[in-house]
């Protein structure tokens, strides 16, 4: 509205400068000196043979002397030129001598100077009230459209998206094959009586590619794909969100076969009758009428109602029953595989060096998202630019990890030399008690380079994915999370603030051992405590204590024996490696940063053996 306004000020400007300007061409003066004669001196120049050309333009005569020189006058309003200056004594045959040029004056011009002067207000008002009144048009005209969807058609044959473009993912690929089939040869199935799910669920955490993912059943299907967001349903008058919904449906079913991508629909889908201070009764119209419309499709409707939201745990049971969104597409984060085949996708179009090896910049990423695979690569390209390189080396991937992980690198924060050394023993208490434990991940780099509140790193990541992890692990990274706590307390014979969210991060693995994990040795397979969400904020909220205070005392117990058990393990590790902890230091504090495979040859230089937990 604002921008519209703004525009029409300005054509009124322009069209107001357009009219000056003209006006100004006709007013402009004379570049030609011309002098101011009487019809004496005209009439004595011509019977001095002093006079070579003549024009007359209505009342004014204009005369060029033999010298150059011009000269104007004027004559009588009814009288001809020749009477004129025989009145003035100019013989017949003097005059008959001359050139004489006789012009008609400029109608438009002579109009122009009489009404301009007076219709330029008349007309600066007029635009104004135009523009005014046209304002006032269009704001009316938009309270009728308040109830028409802002859907948007995706053209699939304009940058099309297939599902080669989208790497992983297999079963979900393979469920929504079906879809695809199902809108290309309707038919089949309908003359089986089998009937294609009129909804789909993609669910997935942020970045997995969902969006992606229907852009690319789109393609697959080549029909019309109609996108909009959940949150443009709503809203702040009343009424609005449903009939949105229905003119978003009615466009869906006009075009149809055709599919209908709806994003985030947890914004309208969350679950009715729950929530602070009751529902909102917008968002619920909404979400009804949406139901309406999805139960309501005929049988043999071809129309496919996709949806993404990474909170199917808050949508409303209605939502998802048969009839509904009764198939659930998921969407997990990728495996090693997948996550190379993202990698190689992202990379078409930058250039990379020879010896890039994106296996290994998958085996650093475990748990990234297709989006933050992609953010990795755009940012190694970035770092590539930086330092001049005309290629991506597989060091920018790797300090792209990095920083996707930690944030940039803060080289200018100076350290002391003893803040230095207690940094570097920290870290090198970490790699030192990761390396000597049976069920640690391996570590892949030490530094004591900042980069975003880390003073310094160990970066330790599994061989393989992960998707259980047992009680060893566990006790395994408490144990590694005390290596730095114990190093300094041995070393230095204090302790500083940098283990302080080791600390807090061990406090907290260990609570959960006991309280949500079954893993204590005391309590056994028993949980503690009963989580409350909120399913209108869509978090988790508060914990109900469903347990004794003498069953509290217990547990807080139970954590601390856990906590002392793995940072003893930590303890007794840093002194009978003390050599190898005061090397891997040095060595840090002269290079600041040790690999993976630099870190691998100290470890079998000093032949250390992985142990368990005791």
């Amino acid at each position: 509205m604002r921008n519209k306004i703004v525009k029409n000020i300005l054509v009124a400007v322009l069209i107001f400068i357009s009219i000056l300007l003209f006006f100004s061409t006709l007013s402009l003066p004379q570049k030609e000196e011309v002098a101011k004669l009487t019809l004496n001196d005209l009439a004595k120049g011509i019977n001095e043979n002093r006079v070579s050309r003549i024009v007359v333009e209505g009342e004014i005569i204009k005369a060029t002397f033999i010298d150059g020189k011009k000269g104007e006058t004027k004559k009588e309003v009814e009288t001809s030129l020749s009477e004129t200056l025989r009145n003035f004594g100019v013989a017949p045959e003097k005059l008959s001598q001359i050139p004489i040029e006789i012009k008609e004056e400029s109608s438009l011009k002579f109009w122009a100077s009489i009404l301009l002067p007076s219709l330029i207000p008349v007309i600066i008002i007029g635009i104004f009230f135009w523009l005014t009144f046209r304002q006032a048009r269009s704001g009316a005209s938009q309270v009728f459209n308040f109830g028409k969807s802002n859907i948007r058609l995706f053209t699939p044959f304009k940058d099309r998206i297939t599902f080669a473009d989208v790497a992983g993912l297999k079963e979900a690929k393979q469920e929504l094959m079906e879809i695809v089939d199902f809108l290309k040869n309707p038919k089949k199935y309908l003359d089986l009586g089998a009937q294609i799910p009129r909804g789909v669920l993609l669910l997935g955490p942020p970045g997995t590619g969902k969006t992606l993912m229907a852009r690319a059943v789109a393609g697959e299907a080549g029909v019309p794909f109609f996108h909009i967001s959940a949150s443009e349903f709503v809203e702040m008058f009343v009424g609005v969100g449903a009939s949105r919904t229905r003119d978003a449906f009615a466009t869906a079913k006009r075009a149809a076969p055709s599919i209908l991508f709806i994003d985030e629909i947890d914004a309208v889908g969350r679950e009715r009758g729950a929530g602070l201070g009751g529902g909102h009764d917008e968002r619920e119209q909404t979400l009804n009428q949406i139901l309406v419309e999805m139960d309501g499709f005929e049988k043999d409707a071809q129309v496919i109602v996709l949806a993404a939201t990474n909170r199917p745990d808050i949508l409303d049971p209605a939502l998802l029953r048969p009839g509904r969104f009764d198939r659930r597409v998921v969407l997990d984060l990728p495996d090693l595989s997948d996550r190379e085949e993202i990698l190689k996708i992202h990379a078409r179009n930058k250039p990379l060096a020879a010896n890039v090896d994106l296996r290994q910049v998958a085996i650093r990423t475990p748990g990234f998202s297709g989006a933050e695979l992609a953010n990795l690569v755009n940012e190694a390209a970035i770092l590539a630019a930086r330092k001049g390189k005309n290629k991506i080396e597989q060091i920018e991937l790797y300090e792209a990890i990095e920083k996707v992980l930690l944030g940039p690198e803060r080289r200018s924060r100076v350290l002391s030399k003893k803040e230095k050394e207690i940094t570097a023993y920290h870290e090198a208490g970490h790699a030192l008690v990761a390396a000597c434990l049976k069920h640690a991940d391996p570590v892949h780099k030490v530094s004591i380079i900042a980069r975003g509140q880390a003073g310094g790193y160990t970066l330790k990541l599994p061989s393989e994915d992960i998707y259980l992890r047992t009680r060893k692990q566990f006790l395994a990274d408490m144990a590694i999370m005390f290596g730095g706590y114990s190093a300094e307390e041995i070393t230095f014979g204090d302790i500083s603030t940098g283990a302080s969210n080791d600390l807090q991060v061990a406090s907290e693995m260990a609570r959960k051992l006991v309280t949500k994990y079954g893993m204590s040795e005391k309590f056994g397979p028993l949980t503690f405590g009963k989580t409350q969400e909120l399913i209108f904020l869509g978090k988790e909220i508060t914990t109900e204590k469903n347990y004794s205070d003498a069953i509290a005392y217990e547990i807080d117990k139970e954590v601390e024996k856990l906590i002392q058990r793995s940072y003893q393990a930590a303890k007794k590790i840093i002194q009978k490696k003390k050599g190898v902890l005061e090397f891997i230091a040095k060595t840090l504090i002269e290079k600041e940063t040790i690999e993976k495979d630099e870190f691998e040859e100290i470890i079998k230089k000093f032949k250390i053996k992985k142990e368990e937990i005791s």
